[in-house]
């Protein structure tokens, strides 16, 4: 079995979840790269979602040795037998020990970004991971989690070697592994797009998460009708035709849509971005469509300049303008976040474009150049307050602009917008501009 991204098989395992639902249980991701899958199978089974943050602890000459691990809460699990068969001295396993708890805790908080630990006492607890090795990690969590009070702990990966399940099976209750190779060598080579999750990402997610209010999914079977379920039907994946490539996009069309609006992410962004996933559901719950593609393909992504090649972005997006034309006749809005902005600026100023409205998130609209000038769309420029060089080039950038526009700075944010309320205040205010520049008013 192959997995497009982290986010197909979070939505694939979640599936083989559902039977949990019932038991109202916290989701656990592994971090990093555990989280964004964790963070889908929370989502569908409407449980809160958390990290676990475990450490190994090595023998000191021989690190790859595990003598034990250690959790939150001052938890410990040691292995007694390991410990007197290494012959360390106790001051060295100690220093060991002191180092690796030092670092869990300065992870957790970083993770967190405040909140606290969700507390686990009497709880069935899914710890989640895209896909195992060894399996000396899971375990490891496993057994931390069993230890912070869990009453029933299961581990749920996409992949993994069979010997590592079954050994894996001793240390959970229940054990759920969607594909089980026996030619396995890595993870990654069960992935498509395995790229690298960063520290930045976990912590949105987990913000996402701990914002979102948990309702409860049905349990196999049941039957449909919920909120999240109807966004699911309204949602379909395409293929964007774009001049001489095909590139693979996910359009959301609510019933009754006013207009849609297409998304140009930005470098080392794709799709499944967390943070324009986010925006669009803003979008979607408002009555407006999104059509959110990738401007790049896999092999083309590899090579950073192609990421600030906007002439090749804008003129795909254009071509992409002029396929969603033919499947949809309804006004069409461009959101653009880093590069992506520039690229949105720079097709939106075609003089055939018929663009709406345009929103930056973070953007380079100083990246579409002379071009500038010739944007006839509403523009809006959102900036955090904190992104000092960007900002610069935000308000140079506006001084060119001959369309309506506004440069909205959002006070405290960075670049990504990853504190606590940042993209929240970034949704509304493109939800706020497109519905004034998309939607006609009511007849009165």
């Amino acid at each position: 079995m192959l997995f497009t991204d982290r986010v197909d098989a979070g939505r694939r395992l979640a599936e083989a979840l559902r039977h949990l639902a019932a038991e109202e249980p916290v989701v656990l991701g592994l971090p990093r790269g555990g989280v964004p899958v964790a963070f889908h199978v929370a989502h569908v089974l409407g449980a809160p979602l958390d990290v676990i943050v475990v450490r190994k602890l090595g023998v000191p000459y021989h690190r790859e040795l595990g003598f034990g691990a250690i959790g939150e809460g001052g938890v410990r699990v040691i292995s007694d037998d390991i410990v007197r068969r290494s012959g360390v001295r106790q001051a060295d396993l100690a220093a060991v020990e002191h180092d690796e708890e030092a670092e869990l805790l300065r992870r957790a908080r970083r993770f967190r970004a405040g909140r606290e630990r969700l507390a686990l006492a009497g709880r069935t607890v899914i710890v989640v991971d895209d896909g195992i090795a060894t399996g000396a990690t899971a375990a490891a969590a496993c057994e931390v989690v069993r230890a912070q009070g869990a009453a029933r702990v299961v581990l749920a990966v996409p992949v993994a070697p069979p010997d590592a399940v079954a050994r894996l099976r001793a240390e959970a209750d229940e054990v759920v592994c969607l594909s089980t190779p026996v030619a396995f060598s890595a993870v990654g080579e069960w992935y498509q797009d395995f790229s690298q999750t960063s520290d930045e990402e976990v912590v949105f997610l987990l913000a996402q998460a701990a914002a979102a209010p948990v309702s409860r999914a049905p349990a196999a079977g049941a039957g449909t009708g919920t909120e999240a379920e109807v966004e699911v039907e309204v949602k379909v994946e395409v293929e964007v035709d774009a001049g001489a490539i095909r590139l693979a996009g996910d359009l959301t069309l609510p019933e009754g849509a006013a207009a849609v609006v297409m998304f140009a992410h930005g470098s080392g962004s794709s799709r499944h971005s967390p943070r324009n996933r986010l925006v669009a559901a803003a979008l979607n719950r408002a009555g407006l469509g999104t059509l959110l593609f990738d401007l790049l393909t896999t092999a083309e992504e590899a090579d950073r300049a192609n990421v600030f090649d906007i002439e090749t972005l804008a003129g795909r997006l254009a071509d992409a303008t002029t396929w969603l034309r033919r499947r949809a006749s309804l006004p069409i809005g461009y959101f653009g976040a880093s590069t992506g902005a520039a690229a949105a600026l720079r097709a939106a100023a075609a003089p055939d474009a018929d663009i709406g409205a345009v929103v930056s998130r973070g953007g380079r609209p100083d990246l579409a150049g002379p071009r500038l000038a010739d944007v006839r769309a509403p523009t809006l420029l959102i900036v955090g307050g904190r992104d000092a060089m960007v900002l610069d080039l935000n308000r140079a950038a506006q001084a060119q602009l001959r369309c309506e526009n506004r440069l909205e700075v959002v006070p405290g944010a960075t670049h990504l917008f990853e504190e606590p309320g940042a993209l929240d205040e970034v949704a509304d205010l493109a939800r706020d501009w497109f519905a004034g520049h998309l939607v006609a008013p009511a007849a009165g």
